[in-house]
């Protein structure tokens, strides 16, 4: 089997669980090297990766992949570096939001628009997490009676800011139990006990709304190849360590019972159905972390609007919602002979 060299910006949450995916999915990896702010050898699982810095285009010349993490003073990295790579044959696979919207760079889900690496030019976007999530299981719905509105309500967890997040709650967490001052840094707000209805900027674009909940809507448009699907979000923190969850009411065009939906659920690549009200099986983020599949359930009637749906998921914001949904734009373009 033909082997393929990897390169990684970035070695924080995101990249070390590209490292640890890599290697679980078996991907036929010849060589490993990650570019970061500067040299050393991390240890991952035990295993040894060499950390290098990259100094310019020259420096992503025979790799196969550069999986651009976005994290490690890499925000913004694919920008000064990722065409670059792109131009000296190696295929950027960027997890961060500059290129997400551009028509150049295709925006990918593998189980949904895969047809859209066709003709790339050596540089792919990840979707944001929380549209990853919420469209494993709305893109087969759409394709069954077609989307006209989606209200969406997220329940992000904190591995989506990173490492320094995860550490805030754990450390807020511990002096509340010990009636300690509890400090915060990452978040405007303390995030143990409580929830921040704020994550990213304040659009420009769209007054009153954040950049996450604007990302929802352009992306989602995007990979569904449909701009006349009318999206209005609301995204939340939660002191959740990891795993994402989401409320979505879906307004159809065409009628689509709780029942046909379970069902087409049920067939669905990349998707759990976990729904049944009576026993309280329900997704939940602790059972969405480190599971491939997004978990969905509460599959029942929205009565309020016609050809209405209600569903409530759950998905692993670092797995697919990130480093899964990468490597996995990886593999497809193998099977699809595309590199």
């Amino acid at each position: 089997m033909k082997q393929y060299n990897v390169c990684m910006v970035g070695i924080g949450a995101v990249g070390t669980e590209i490292v640890r995916l890599l290697r679980k999915r078996k991907f036929p990896l010849g060589k490993l090297t990650v570019f970061a702010t500067r040299e050393r050898t991390e240890l991952i699982d035990g295993e040894p990766v060499e950390v290098k810095v990259a100094t310019g285009p020259e420096s992503f010349k025979g790799y196969d992949f550069a999986f651009f993490a976005g994290s490690e003073g890499a925000k913004g990295a694919s920008k000064t570096l990722g065409w670059g790579a792109a131009e000296v044959g190696c295929c950027v696979i960027d997890n961060g939001d500059d290129f997400r919207m551009d028509p150049r760079v295709p925006l990918c889900i593998p189980e949904i628009n895969a047809d859209a690496l066709k003709g790339h030019q050596n540089f792919i976007a990840n979707p944001n997490c929380s549209t990853s999530i919420a469209l494993m299981p709305l893109y087969a719905l759409h394709r069954e009676a077609k989307i006209k509105r989606l209200v969406c309500c997220t329940y992000q967890a904190v591995s989506g800011s990173g490492a320094a997040a995860v550490r805030e709650l754990e450390n807020q967490t511990r002096a509340w139990c010990a009636g300690e001052p509890i400090v915060h840094e990452i978040y405007p707000a303390q995030i143990a006990f409580n929830v921040i209805a704020k994550i990213g900027s304040e659009s420009k674009d769209l007054p009153g709304y954040t950049s996450e909940e604007v990302k929802l809507g352009r992306e989602t448009r995007k990979i569904l190849g449909d701009d006349t699907i009318q999206i209005v979000s609301t995204c939340v923190r939660v002191p959740v360590y990891n795993g994402h969850s989401e409320a979505l009411h879906i307004e159809f065009h065409n009628p689509i019972t709780p029942e046909r939906a379970r069902e087409i659920l049920e067939q669905t690549p990349g998707v759990l159905v976990t729904d049944d009200l009576a026993n309280s099986v329900v997704p939940t983020p602790l059972e969405a972390s480190e599971c491939y599949e997004v978990l969905v359930g509460r599959i029942r009637k929205d009565p309020t609007v016609d050809n209405g749906l209600a569903l409530f998921v759950s998905g692993d914001n670092i797995w697919k919602g990130a480093a899964q949904n990468a490597i996995q734009i990886a593999e497809k373009m193998i099977e699809m002979g595309l590199k």
